[in-house]
C-alpha cells in the first residue's frame, strides 16, 4: 500500500484530530494571509496619498543665518547709537530665479506670494474690535498702529486696513488647496490675470460695501504714495478664526484680506519690488522626490544659497500616512506572531499523533517500509489539511482583513487627531492655538482641512495567496518534520519493545 492511500485512511480514521487541524491550519492561514492583504492595501493607499498630496519646497529667505549675521555684526560694533544696530534686511526672490527652479523636474505645480497691507480708500473694512486706528486717502492724516511690515516690507509703524495677498494661483494657494477658503462666486485668479488689477475679496467684506463681482474698489498703500484701484473677479468665503492679534489690528483680520495677483502687490509695496516675490512654493509630483528636487535647485548657480533656504514640508503627506503606516506595522508583526505560533502548536499536535501512532511507524519499518515514505505520509496528511485551509482562507480572509483593517485603522486616526489636537492647543512656541499666524498657521489649516484615509481597499491578491501558501506550506512542513524525526531516528526494534 503506497503512503498516499495510506495518509487518506489515516486521515479517514482519525476524522476528530483531522478536524482539529483543519481548525487550526485554517485560523492560522486566515490570520497570515489578512496581515499580508492589509500591508498590500496600506501600501498602495500609501502610494496613491503621496501621488496625490506630493509635497512642497518652499523657497524663502533664510532668517537663521540673517539672525546669526546680525548677531556677529552687533559683537563686532563698538558703536551702542541706533542706526549702527544691526536690522533684517529685507531680501525678495528675483521671478526669474523662482522661475528657474519652476522649471526643474518633479514640480507639479508652483505658487508665487508677496504680502503686504494697505489702506482702504473710500469704502468700510470690517473694523475689529480693538482697532482705533482710521482709515484715511491721506496716510499722514491717519492714526498710526504698531503692526508687522509696511510698504518696503520693514518693521516699522503702518497704517493700515487691509491686507493684500499677492499670489500666482489662488486655487493651489494654501488657504484654498487646504479648504480653509473657498470661492463662492466669480472666478479665481490664475497666472493669466500676471499684471491685471483684479482681486478677490471675502464675502463679508463684499455684503458690508454691497459689491458683487464686476465692481471696483481703491486701496492705497500704507505710506500713502500708491493708489490702486482693483476689479473684483471673485468672492469667497473664509473659515480663518485669525491670530489673537486680530482683536486689535483691522488688516489681520481674516474678513479683510484681498488676494491679488502678485504683481498688483508689488506695485503697493514699491518700485523696489518690481519682478519679486516674498517666496516661491512648489509642489512636487511624488513627496519622495522632495530630496531629488532640492539636490537639483543647489545646482542653480543664480540663487545665493547664503541668502536663501528651501524648507521641506510634507505635513500633509506625513499626517495622512502616519496611521497606515502603523496599521501596516502591525499586520506585519501578525503575520510573524502568528507564523510562529502557528507552527507551534501544529507541531506540539503532529507530535502528539506521532507519539501515539509509534508502533505503527515500527511495525511497518520492520516490514521494510523507507523512513522517508513514513514523513512522506505524515506530510501528505497535513497537506491536504493545509490545502482545505488555504481555500478556506481565500473565501474568508478579505472581510476578515477589511473590519480588521479599517477597524485598526479608525483607532490610529483618533490618536492621531489627539495629538494634532492637543500640539495645536499648546500652539507653537507657547503662543497659543495655532500661533500668531504666518507659517505655523498656514501648516495648522492644511492639517486641520486635511480629510483622513478612513477606509483601506482590501483586495486578496495572487502574490498575497501565494505568500500564504508558502508560510502554510513551511509551517505544515516543520510540524511534521522536527516531531518524527524524533521518533523515526529509533530502529523498528527499539520501537516496538518500547511500546506498551
Amino acid at each position: 500500500m503506497n503512503f498516499f492511500k495510506r495518509a487518506w485512511l489515516s486521515m479517514k480514521a482519525r476524522k476528530g484530530r483531522s478536524v482539529l487541524q483543519l481548525i487550526i491550519f485554517t485560523v492560522v492561514c486566515v490570520l497570515i494571509l489578512s496581515g499580508f492583504t492589509i500591508q498590500s492595501a496600506a501600501d498602495k493607499a500609501s502610494e496613491l496619498a503621496r501621488e496625490q498630496l506630493g509635497g512642497t519646497v518652499t523657497l524663502t529667505v533664510d532668517q537663521e543665518k540673517q539672525m546669526a549675521a546680525m548677531k556677529e555684526e552687533a559683537s563686532n560694533s563698538d558703536s551702542s547709537s541706533t542706526d549702527s544696530k544691526p536690522k533684517f534686511q529685507s531680501n525678495p526672490i528675483d521671478v526669474s530665479d523662482a522661475n528657474d527652479l519652476a522649471s526643474l523636474n518633479h514640480v507639479k505645480n508652483y505658487n508665487y506670494y508677496s504680502s503686504t497691507q494697505a489702506l482702504a480708500s473710500g469704502f468700510d473694512p470690517i473694523e475689529s474690535s480693538g482697532d482705533t486706528s482710521s482709515s484715511s486717502d491721506d496716510s499722514s492724516s491717519s492714526n498710526q498702529t504698531g503692526g508687522p511690515g509696511g510698504g518696503n516690507g520693514g518693521p516699522q509703524m503702518v497704517d493700515a486696513d487691509l491686507s493684500i495677498s499677492g499670489l500666482l494661483d489662488s486655487a493651489t494657494s494654501t488657504d484654498f488647496d487646504a479648504g480653509t477658503s473657498k470661492l463662492t462666486s466669480g472666478v479665481a485668479i490664475t497666472a493669466n490675470d500676471k499684471d491685471k488689477n483684479v482681486a478677490m475679496v471675502e464675502e463679508n467684506l463684499a455684503e458690508q460695501n454691497d459689491w458683487k463681482v464686476g465692481d471696483s474698489f481703491t486701496v492705497t498703500s500704507s505710506d500713502g504714495n500708491t493708489k490702486v484701484t482693483l476689479k473684483i473677479v471673485g468672492i469667497y468665503k473664509t473659515t480663518d478664526s485669525g491670530s489673537d492679534m486680530a482683536q486689535n489690528f483691522s488688516f489681520l483680520n481674516p474678513y479683510n484680506k484681498v488676494y491679488v495677483p502678485y504683481t498688483v502687490a508689488n506695485t503697493i509695496k514699491g518700485s523696489d519690488y518690481k519682478d519679486t516675490v516674498d517666496s516661491a512654493v512648489y509642489t512636487m509630483d511624488d513627496a519622495a522626490n522632495i530630496s531629488a528636487f532640492e539636490k537639483e535647485a543647489k545646482k542653480v548657480d543664480g540663487i545665493d544659497w547664503d541668502t536663501f533656504k528651501l524648507d521641506a514640508n510634507d505635513t500633509l503627506y506625513q499626517q495622512m500616512i502616519g496611521p497606515i503606516n502603523s496599521v501596516a506595522s502591525f499586520s506585519k508583526n501578525v503575520v510573524y506572531i502568528v507564523s510562529i505560533a502557528g507552527a507551534l502548536i501544529l507541531g506540539l499536535l503532529v507530535m502528539m499523533q506521532v507519539r501515539d501512532r509509534k508502533y505503527e511507524m515500527g511495525v511497518l519499518l520492520a516490514i521494510g517500509e523507507k523512513r522517508g515514505k513514513l514523513i512522506a505520509q505524515f506530510f501528505v496528511e497535513i497537506l491536504i489539511v493545509a490545502l482545505i485551509s488555504f481555500g478556506l482562507a481565500a473565501a474568508s480572509s478579505h472581510y476578515v482583513a477589511q473590519l480588521a483593517g479599517n477597524q485598526l485603522l479608525a483607532q490610529q486616526n483618533s490618536s492621531t487627531t489627539s495629538e494634532s489636537t492637543t500640539s495645536e492647543n499648546r500652539g507653537p512656541g507657547g503662543g497659543g492655538p495655532g500661533g500668531p499666524g504666518g507659517f505655523a498657521g498656514s501648516v495648522s489649516n492644511l492639517t486641520k482641512n486635511t480629510e483622513q484615509i478612513k477606509e483601506l481597499n482590501i483586495q486578496v491578491t495572487l502574490e498575497d495567496m501565494l505568500k500564504m501558501g508558502g508560510i502554510g506550506i513551511g509551517i505544515a512542513f516543520i510540524s511534521v518534520l522536527l516531531p518524527a524525526a524524533l521518533v523515526l531516528r529509533m530502529n523498528p526494534k527499539t520501537i516496538l519493545t518500547k511500546q506498551e
